[in-house]
C-alpha cells in the first residue's frame, strides 16, 4: 500500500495530538496522506480555514502529508482525488461500531473504498476533540493536548 493515496478525513476541531499521531503513523504506510478536513453543518469553534490552517502548521514537517478542506460527500472528495483508502482513528468499541456503518454505506456509494483503522497509541486513547474543546471553554490547561499551534489559538479564543 506504499504506493497509495490515503485520506484521513475529519472535523478536526481543534487538531490534538492524536490526530497528528494518527497522521505521522498513516504517512508511513501510504505514499500520501490527504487530511480531509470536514466544513460541519454544526456550529465548529474554528471555521473551516482556520481548520485547514492549522493541520497545515502542524502537518508541515511530514512530507507526504497535504491538507485540505472539503464540503461534499466524502466519496465524491475520494473520487476527486483519486483515492480509494480511508484512514480513521478507533478508540472504543463504540467508535468502532460506528466506523463500521460509515464505512459500508461508503464502499456502497464507491465499492472500491477500504478503509483502514487505526488504534490510537495509549497516550491518546482517551483523547477526544470535543473533550479537548469543554476543557479549554472552562479555562482547563490543554496544552499536552494539543500542539502549539492549536494550543495558542485556543489560548487566544478563551483567554
Amino acid at each position: 500500500m506504499k504506493d497509495a493515496i490515503a485520506v484521513f478525513p475529519g472535523t478536526f476541531d481543534p487538531f490534538t495530538r492524536g490526530h497528528e499521531n494518527l497522521v505521522r503513523r498513516a504517512a508511513s504506510m501510504f505514499e500520501q496522506i490527504i487530511v480531509a478536513v470536514a466544513a460541519s453543518r454544526q456550529e465548529t469553534l474554528f471555521p473551516l480555514d482556520e481548520r485547514v490552517e492549522i493541520a497545515a502548521e502542524v502537518l508541515r514537517p511530514i512530507p507526504n502529508a497535504e491538507v485540505a478542506g472539503f464540503d461534499c460527500l466524502l466519496v465524491d472528495f475520494l473520487r476527486q482525488r483519486e483515492a480509494r483508502i480511508v484512514v480513521r482513528g478507533v478508540r472504543t468499541l463504540a467508535d468502532f461500531e460506528y466506523e463500521a456503518r460509515m464505512m459500508a454505506m461508503n464502499r456502497k456509494l464507491y465499492p472500491v473504498l477500504e478503509t483502514v483503522f487505526l488504534l490510537p497509541f495509549e497516550e491518546h486513547g482517551y483523547l477526544s476533540a470535543s473533550v479537548v474543546r469543554e476543557i479549554a471553554r472552562h479555562g482547563g490547561d490543554v496544552s499536552q493536548f494539543v500542539p502549539e499551534a492549536v494550543f495558542s489559538r485556543l489560548q487566544r479564543k478563551f483567554c
